[in-house]
């Protein structure tokens, strides 16, 4: 996911896509501990995408307090 995407949305989907993404990685490190993960790369670029969302979110409400 690309930060112009995450930016086009609106807050509320970016808190809903950022409990989404909580919940996909806590689902990978399970597998990962329980040695189920197919993907392992997928925990790097989930944990990039959800640092991307909080970075946005941060940015707007830093924005409205301004």
């Amino acid at each position: 996911m690309k930060a112009e995407e995450i930016r086009e949305m609106t807050s509320e989907e970016l808190q809903k896509k950022l409990a989404d993404l909580k919940a996909e990685l806590f689902n990978l490190r399970f597998q990962l501990a329980t040695g189920q993960l197919d993907n392992p790369q997928r925990v790097k670029a989930v944990r990039k995408d959800l640092a991307r969302v909080k970075t946005i979110l941060h940015e707007r409400e830093l924005k409205i307090r301004a």
